[in-house]
């Protein structure tokens, strides 16, 4: 559900190994993950809150 590794490890790999990432740099590359995390977190809201109600298949009539 979160970051996979791989992202995280990607977008690393262009940051300079030896020196401190930068607060802003920081910033910019958070701000992906960040969209991201957002856009999962209000497919998982929607998901959840559509298992209380018909699907229409019939079932529940």
């Amino acid at each position: 559900i979160g970051i996979p590794l791989a992202t995280v490890s990607e977008s690393l790999a262009h940051m300079p190994v030896d020196k401190r990432i930068s607060a802003k740099a920081w910033e910019a590359l958070t701000e992906q993950w960040r969209a991201e995390l957002n856009k999962r977190i209000e497919t998982l809201t929607h998901l959840r809150d559509d298992l209380d109600g018909c699907i229409g298949c019939g079932c529940l009539s």
